[in-house]
């Protein structure tokens, strides 16, 4: 099999290569070569409602060498309820050809076309031209036909359905289809610590291998055992976390030290079967594993639904119980021909036939997302396909709020007919006058003001939507976020995105509040509590974890829901947080971040992710923090003063200050690149010099065991090459970059001065110090840090270096300009600095290097993204939402999801109940939301409020506010008997000695108690509630 695929050039690729500013996100998912092969082929999307259209516009989006758009059909008004590109205006035109300019828009890489036939069945070699074809909304008959050629003729099929708030999808990619990477996770690496005679091999310092049996890994670098280094992957058996075994070794001699392993992922070989077979005996994949056997029941209403559709003309009316029954009767007839009889729900059966003209915007999303990664995969041959069936639904979805009957259900000539064959009018007009407010408008914020446009949320004369973004459009966020164009970049977020859904449409004109700020502390006064208490719910569209908790911590104060979701890559999950029911966001922690140890980026990197890890620090060091500390200096007038105070670190910030200020001070380009010339020396020969001196390559540890083992490589000096080129891009991008510090301009900074220039230095040889000192391991003490009572020493250094400053006053309307690092800015030079100083590093180390791209990604902390993941996942939120809008407080009607589109895996469970507590009061046992409760009290007297919570039971010991301790049990009576008679809110300003701001119209306390029984009790918070 090929894995890595043709590198063709196409109208994708710009000379051979990607466009990486656009694309940058999505190729941290998929990777060049997938997307190499993905820019060869052509995609036919057939049925262009919500469900084809969304499938077309991430497809689009994520770029294939032509995507070709049919249906002839002329649009309806009903189209509207999830076809996010017609408008008005294209009913009665057909949807193909309104749809392809639109769809044409999203990727200038990505040529759209109309088919140019009236029927798909009526010349079936036209598929020929097509890698994929994609059939929505399309008879069964029709799809047996053109399935059953493809399958012939190796063309891949997609099939995908919605009924309401049910639906497919069908994927058949023929006999032999290779998958190249299955879940595309990074492959796992390791050092060996030893090999035995049976073939185990153990990892080092018993670190977690993470490996599965039946992986296959390569070694390099072994001694001993040598025949294996670079040789075929051996299949492993694992036998314990820090264990595998690689089989039979018998004939390849002894281990003796060192090693990597790395995993290799082989190929994956699946036979589809054709859907005339897989319609018999089908095999599915679980959706929802609380729903067992309904994927089996919606196999045979489904085929039912195409059934009655042939007999009847159409689908069954909303809500009719005449074509209820007559669906469930051609169900049963269907259930009991197959090998197994599948008992079918009535109930279900019931729902599908009601809801089989409903056509919803966040199924379409979530099927258009699968669909369209499907197709991805098919050819790319990255990540698992699902194989072969999926079918799931949402009838928690369903109002209980509202009723639902055929009148109710029919439908009015409006643009939300979709929506209210399934959910009636009644609610449809309880959605219209909702008040949302929506943090973000990037990529998930996109999806999700498209999705409430289409359902036609806050379209009432009391609905609102407040989007708050301060984020100004970039070329990168093109590739997912699907409202914004070319024309955007540079424009503010939150005002495009909601001119865009307006325009998708207009009962939203008048609708928005726009607040291009960022929301947390700082704007409280802007996102005060009238702001708050507005509201009906809060939607999470953010990137960031302390946002995201920020937001959440608002939601439970105010007592407002909240649905949270987030993508990485493949990967996408959904939270609902609900008050008085659920646990919160907050109340779950992320993994903290990794790090590595100090000891071990200065100077004992093993792999590439250290190297960088140092090229980031070394960034800091040289064009950030000196800059930062030396404007410090010059506007702060007692800096020094202040700096002399904090022991430790006193010396280096005395002499970053004076390196920058007097000794590197560059006077011409020329000084910036001698500047960075001497930087190459004293890093990667310098250093690596004085390390071997104190280490030598042949050093042992007191215990006898080699020094350069294990995790520790040993290195060696680099000799300055001009004709390397990654010595002249650290050379070239550090002399930008220190030119850049002082204002000076840099443009005649070249490859050629820059030679000319190094060619007339002459380079000091080094020479060892037998006084400097390394830390030979983390755990062991640092020998350069400063001892207690040195600091008495260093009195002469010090005075010293102060002399040599030049004086704050002489340097006044002059400052540094400290670099701020910013990754998706190719021209300034900041990721091209980080690549050249790693790899050198790394070169340093015999560490395979990385490319920019890569780099970039680990420096840049990339969050990788697809819009496929992003349209599913909002999707998920937005079957949510309807529930939160109908006021269910049932938590088992509600959904957490989690899905990986690579395996594909897709899990849901219940909300997390929030905790509860107990107290003994007054009254006798009282249960309390320990997340969601608090106590509200009334601008009283602390004698009275001390009072009233005795009436509950409660004995105080300890009342504060923020960090002011306002009372306290064991305080004597006089400090406490002015208090006592203070208004709470007069004591806060009292004690705080700072005035409560106008806007804020509570003021939180926290409280120690006891309860009746003496014991200390958790209890909630108290709000004091100011009238303003």
């Amino acid at each position: 099999m090929e894995v890595d695929g043709p590198t063709v050039g196409t109208e994708q690729l710009k000379n051979g290569e990607i466009d990486e500013s656009l694309y940058s996100r999505q190729l941290y998912v998929l990777g060049h070569e997938a997307m190499k092969r993905m820019g060869s082929s052509h995609v036919l999307v057939a049925g262009l409602r919500g469900l084809g259209v969304e499938i077309a516009k991430n497809i689009a989006l994520a770029g294939v060498k032509s995507l070709t758009l049919f249906d002839p059909e002329p649009a309806v008004i009903a189209d509207l309820s999830s076809q996010f590109f017609l408008r008005f205006d294209d009913i009665g035109k057909a949807r193909a050809a309104v749809t392809v300019p639109r769809v044409a828009e999203l990727n200038a890489y990505t040529p759209v076309s109309e088919h140019p036939r009236k029927s798909l069945t009526e010349d079936l070699s036209q598929l020929q031209k097509y890698q994929v074809v994609v059939l929505t909304g399309t008879p069964l008959k029709d799809q047996l036909i053109i399935s059953d050629y493809c399958h012939k003729n190796g063309i891949f099929i997609v099939i995908a359905d919605i009924f309401g708030l049910f639906g497919s999808i069908f994927t058949d990619f023929g006999r032999d289809f290779a998958i190249a990477d299955s879940d595309g996770e990074t492959p796992v690496t390791g050092i060996v610590a030893g090999i035995d005679e049976d073939g185990l091999v153990s990892a080092l310092d018993e670190t977690r291998h993470g490996l599965q049996d039946g992986d296959f890994v390569a070694f390099t670098e072994l001694q001993g055992m040598e025949a294996l280094n670079n040789s075929e992957p051996r299949r492993i058996t694992v036998k314990g976390p820090y264990t595998f075994s690689i089989g039979d070794v018998s004939n390849l001699g002894q281990y003796t030290r060192g090693g990597l392993y790395t995993q290799v992922k082989m190929p994956k070989i699946i036979n589809f079967q054709p859907l005339s077979e897989q319609l018999k005996k089908p095999e599915l994949l679980m959706s929802d594993f609380a729903k067992f056997d309904r994927p089996q029941q919606l196999h045979v209403g489904f085929q039912a639904l195409h059934k009655f559709a042939g007999q009847h003309g159409g689908l069954p009316r909303p809500h009719s119980d005449g074509d209820s029954l007559d669906l469930m009767k051609l169900a049963q007839s269907l259930a009991g021909e197959g090998e197994d009889k599948i008992e079918l729900d009535e109930n279900l059966m019931r729902e599908l036939s009601y809801q089989a003209r409903g056509d919803l915007a966040p199924m379409a999303a979530f099927f258009g997302g699968l669909a369209a990664q499907e197709v991805l995969k098919s050819v790319s041959g990255k990540f698992h396909p699902i194989v072969q069936w999926l079918y799931f639904d949402s009838l928690e979805s369903l109002p209980t709020s509202t009723k639902r009957s055929e009148e109710l259900c029919k439908p009015i000539n409006s643009r939300y007919d979709g929506q209210i064959a399934v959910f009636g009018k009644d609610y449809q007009t309880k959605l219209a006058n909702i008040k949302e407010f929506l943090v973000g408008a990037g990529a998930i914020g996109c999806e999700m003001l498209k999705n409430w446009a289409m359902i036609g949320l806050a379209t009432g004369p009391d609905g609102r939507i407040s989007v708050a973004d301060m984020d100004q459009i970039e070329k990168s966020n093109l590739n997912r976020q699907f409202l914004f164009r070319p024309k955007d970049v540079g424009k503010l977020k939150s005002e495009c995105a909601a001119e865009a859904v307006q325009a998708i449409n207009p009962d939203l004109k008048g609708k928005f509040a726009i607040l291009p700020d960022r929301v947390g502390a700082e704007t409280e006064h802007i996102f005060n509590e009238d702001f708050w208490e507005d509201l009906d719910a809060v939607t999470n569209a953010l990137d960031n974890v302390d946002a995201r908790q920020y937001v959440d911590r608002r939601c439970v104060f105010f007592r407002k829901p909240l649905l949270d979701s987030g993508t990485l890559g493949t990967k996408g999950n959904t939270q609902v947080v609900l008050p008085s029911l659920t646990e919160s966001y907050s109340s779950s922690q992320d993994p903290p971040e990794q790090s590595f140890p100090q000891c071990t980026l200065r100077s004992f990197p093993n792999k590439i992710d250290h190297t960088i890890a140092w090229a980031k620090e070394k960034f800091h060091q040289y064009f950030v923090g000196p800059p930062e500390t030396v404007n410090l200096y010059i506007t702060q007038s007692n800096y020094v003063q202040d700096t002399l105070k904090n022991a430790g670190n006193e010396i280096p910030t005395l002499e970053s200050i004076r390196d920058y200020l007097v000794t590197d001070k560059p006077h011409s380009i020329e000084d910036c690149i001698k500047w960075a010339r001497m930087r190459f020396e004293e890093e990667y020969n310098n250093t690596i010099q004085q390390l071997l001196y104190n280490f030598p390559k042949d050093a042992s540890t007191s215990s006898g065991a080699p020094f350069w083992s294990g995790p520790k490589r040993a290195p060696d000096p680099l000799k300055f090459d001009a004709s390397n080129p990654t010595h002249m891009n650290y050379i070239f991008s550090a002399a930008h970059l220190h030119a850049f510090n002082y204002s000076m301009d840099s443009r005649s900074i070249t490859e050629s001065r820059c030679h000319e220039v190094m060619s007339n230095m002459i380079i000091p040889d080094f020479i060892p110090s037998s006084s400097v000192k390394i830390q030979a391991d983390d755990n062991e003490p640092d020998p350069n840090a400063q001892p207690a009572g040195s600091r008495f020493d260093d009195q002469g250094t010090l005075k010293k270096l102060v002399s040599e400053l030049p004086p704050a006053k002489s340097l006044q309307g002059h400052k540094l300009e400290p670099v701020e690092f910013e990754k998706d800015d190719d021209s300034n030079h900041h990721i091209d600095f980080i690549t050249a100083a790693s790899n050198l590093r790394a070169q340093n180390y015999a560490i395979a290097e990385a490319d920019r791209h890569k780099t970039k990604f680990i420096a840049g902390k990339i969050i990788p993204a697809i819009a496929t993941t992003t349209a599913l996942v909002t999707g998920l939120v937005v079957l949510e939402l309807y529930k939160i809008i109908d006021g269910k407080d049932d938590i088992e009607q509600y959904k957490n999801g989690f899905v990986n589109l690579a395996l594909p895996f897709f899990g849901f469970s219940e909300p997390i109940a929030s905790p509860k507590g107990k107290y003994m009061g007054s009254n006798g046992e009282v249960t309390i939301d320990k997340l969601w409760d608090r106590f509200e009290v009334e601008d009283v007297t602390l004698q009275e409020f001390l009072d009233d919570f005795e009436q509950r039971g409660l004995s105080i010991n300890m009342l504060s506010s923020g960090v002011s301790l306002l009372y306290a049990s064991f305080y004597p009576p006089n400090k406490l008997k002015d208090r006592l008679v203070l208004k709470l809110s007069k004591l806060v300003e009292t004690i705080s000695k700072k005035p409560i701001p106008d806007h804020q119209k509570n003021v939180i306390f926290e409280m120690t108690v006891e309860d009746k029984n003496e014991e200390d009790v958790e209890v909630p918070y108290v709000m004091l509630k100011l009238k303003r």
